[in-house]
């Protein structure tokens, strides 16, 4: 929507002008959206300088704006369009709630002069419908606020603890009068709590057997490294948390010890031998299952973390209010070096043995054949729940930094969108999704976006014929019967040509390793639909 022009032909900003300035200011241009009617003043006049990525649905474009937050570090703007858009939407967003993704949604609203009258395609009560899972919502009470709204708006998102924002706005606010607001500095994120980590650093000290377990915000806080070398000062094994969704602990050094069960009775009999639990970037702890009560009591815990909820909710354990990096950071001041024997080194897993003639690959082949292929900077995004066992064994994450990407909340549906906006903002690494048949058919249409901006990304689809996941916790709980896993047989191949993707269907051994190579140096996004074995995974007892 253009300027406005008043008296004396003086030119006067518009709400969309004002917003734009901002957005240009905060390096925001890239907006990520699926439009309707009541966007397209927002959207009138696209500048030039403003990328505008497409996705055919607003959950996968909520999960691809998500991903590139995750791979680039930076926040995003999605644009969605009134209730029908955000409730699209809302699977993702609860996603990018845990991934602590800082996300700006714009989302369209009826012109506010139909409001009173309950028009179509209006939302009813739009800074309601996303709550919980988002820190603040809004719709402008003026056309006039509107920009100040999305700069508070931008400044909340970006705090830590980081999360999606929603901002409500009427159709016809875009084209009203407004002013300039100034674009302050994002504010700065590292906090610690200083008196309180100096007491931590000498319950270190006087600890015997400590044990750290590690969550995905430290890595999103660019502190792996910082994390290995106070792990290798005290000398203490590293965990990671339940169902961490980013790797925040390379997985082949000596000190990692493995991954938490989430189910209160297997995890501590997994620290039952410590007498100090050190939990950084993670809450303490996630559970997924019911298991008995009466198993050993959690030794000692102190929590690390910076969201007072998380913190909260631990009444066990002495919590300490800090951004993980500068936490780990003033207790590498405060302790000393250890000298206490290195724990026993962990025993991995023999490579699989490739499958007799006429059988289906395991998921264990494959993705220990991904891991012998694969140049050492991929990002790998994962979406196979299933397969989660095998990939601890045969596909360990070993870089410092954005290694590994998944969705925190388990909301399926996220991983194929989310690695190909990884693979937008990180278009000089390979990025390998790793999918499930079942998690693919939530989001496929995601290939569309993928071919249209040429993302530089490698799909593998683990097809095995069901949702082995139900079907793995329906043999935990005893049960039989249960409707709805079986798949059948769904021609991914033709899904990805059909949306300009390469498709290519690996049912030979002796085809993966190549078929991989090929598919990580073409220059178009590929999908490989690889036969797999059902999965029959061992879940927390």
């Amino acid at each position: 929507m253009p300027a406005l022009t008043g008296k004396n032909g003086a030119v006067n900003l518009t709400v969309v002008d004002a917003v734009r300035e901002l957005m240009r200011a905060w390096q925001l241009t890239k907006v990520f959206g699926n439009p309707g009617s009541t966007e397209v003043p927002f959207l009138a006049d696209w500048p030039e300088d403003f990328d505008y990525v497409l996705g055919l649905q607003e959950s996968v474009v909520v999960a691809m704006a998500d991903g590139y937050a995750q791979a680039s570090g930076l926040p995003v703007v999605v644009n969605l369009h009134s209730a029908g858009g955000t409730g699209h939407a809302m699977g993702s967003i609860v996603t990018a709630y845990h991934n602590r993704t800082p996300m700006i949604v714009l989302a369209g609203q009826q012109a506010r002069s139909l409001l009173p009258i309950d028009p179509f395609l209006s939302a009813l009560e739009p800074t309601h419908l996303p709550q919980p899972y988002v820190k603040w919502s809004v719709q402008p009470a003026r056309a006039q606020d509107v920009p100040a709204a999305f700069a508070r708006a931008y400044h909340v998102a970006t705090q830590p603890p980081c999360g999606p924002v929603l901002v409500s706005v009427p159709s016809d606010d875009w084209n009203q009068p407004a002013v300039s607001i100034s674009p302050r500095p994002r504010i700065g994120g590292d906090f610690a709590d200083t008196v309180a980590l100096d007491a931590v650093a000498t319950k270190i000290a006087a600890s015997t057997q400590p044990v750290v377990v590690v969550g995905a915000a430290i890595d999103a806080d660019h502190a792996v490294s910082d994390m290995v070398l106070l792990a290798e000062r005290i000398q203490a094994p590293v965990w990671a948390a339940p169902f961490s969704a980013r790797c925040s602990f390379p997985e082949d050094h000596s000190l990692f010890a493995g991954f938490l069960p989430a189910a209160r009775q297997p995890l501590a009999e997994t620290l039952a031998g410590h007498d100090l639990v050190v939990v950084i970037g993670a809450p303490a702890f996630t559970e997924h299952v019911v298991t008995e009560k009466d198993g050993p009591d959690l030794p000692p815990l102190i929590l690390i973390h910076d969201d007072e909820q998380v913190l909260a909710r631990a009444p066990h354990a002495i919590a300490v209010r800090a951004t993980p990096g500068a936490g780990i950071r003033h207790l590498l001041c405060g302790v000393t070096e250890s000298a206490s024997p290195r724990p026993p080194i962990r025993q991995h897993t023999a490579a699989p043995e490739p499958p007799a003639a006429g059988e289906r690959m395991s998921g264990a082949y494959v993705l220990h054949t991904i891991r012998q292929t694969m140049p050492t900077n991929t990002l790998i995004v994962e979406e196979a729940p299933s397969h989660r066992p095998a990939m601890h064994q045969h596909l360990p994450i070993t870089l410092r930094q954005t290694g590994f990407l998944t969705g925190a909340s388990g909301v399926l549906g996220y991983g194929l969108p989310a690695a190909i906006g990884a693979a937008m903002a990180a278009p000089d690494r390979s990025v390998v999704a790793i999918i499930g048949d079942g998690s693919t058919m939530y989001s496929v249409q995601a290939l569309w976006t993928a071919a249209r901006y040429s993302a530089p990304l490698t799909v593998v689809v683990m097809d095995n014929g069901e949702y082995a996941a139900v079907a793995n916790h329906s043999n935990r709980l005893g049960v039989s019967g249960v409707p709805g896993i079986q798949l059948g047989e769904v021609d991914f191949r033709a899904l990805a040509n059909g949306q300009g993707c390469q498709g290519v269907l690996v049912s030979d051994p002796v085809e993966l390793a190549r078929a991989l190579t090929d598919a990580v140096c073409a220059d178009e996004p590929t999908v490989l639909h690889v036969l797999v074995q059902q999965a029959r995974a061992t879940l927390p007892r």
